[in-house]
């Protein structure tokens, strides 16, 4: 490996999905600084379909917390940031200025469902890099599905453009957080097959 390994602990040994925070805010530099890092990330055709919320005011973080199922309500009420991770469905009208080497790469994508497909995928995609992001910035990631997808993106997203795929909570984590264990991954043999 390249990297150290203080910063390989860094990004993924040691780092950990915080369930509670420190009450001290996340400024609006520090995520720009994140997405300036990783919006390097490859992405199929330099789609890059991903569009974030930063959900800051009470008012917001309230309509939020509607849509969140109950055991992520307290967590995405008290943190310090939440931000919507959402797929640009129409993500195919940037790729002429994104991807100018393939002239008809907006026309690739005309059909709805592969369009819908390829930017929930790729915004998937996104979302792993900028999780890797927020921990190289010294913050806890807690990235989580556990929402309405129907009414949250007819709360925040109500022309149908932009569809939630996360909400991701990110501050620092408060001592002893997360207080649980951590659970087993699968081994290479499990997941890796040669042919």
């Amino acid at each position: 490996m390249k990297l150290d390994k203080k910063a390989q602990d860094l990004l993924f040994r040691h780092a950990r999905t915080a369930t509670v925070f420190q009450d001290t805010s996340v400024p609006e530099e520090q995520i720009q600084a994140i997405y300036d890092l990783v919006k390097h990330g490859p992405t199929s055709m330099n789609q890059q379909p991903l569009r974030a919320v930063l959900v800051r005011s009470t008012e917001a973080r309230e309509r939020l917390v509607r849509h969140m199922f109950d055991n992520n309500k307290p967590k995405t009420l008290a943190a310090p940031l939440s931000i919507i991770l959402a797929a640009d469905l129409e993500f195919h009208q940037k790729l002429p200025e994104l991807f100018p080497a393939v002239p008809h790469a907006k026309e690739m994508f005309s059909e709805p469902a592969i369009r819908t497909a390829s930017a929930t995928m790729n915004t998937a995609i996104q979302l792993g890099y900028f999780i890797v992001g927020v921990r190289a910035a010294g913050l806890a990631a807690a990235p989580m599905s556990g929402f309405d997808p129907k009414t949250l993106n007819a709360e925040f997203f109500p022309d149908g453009r932009l569809a939630a795929v996360a909400v991701m909570n990110v501050g620092i984590p408060a001592d002893g957080s997360p207080a649980h264990p951590r659970l087993p991954r699968l081994a290479y043999e499990d997941v890796f097959t040669t042919v």
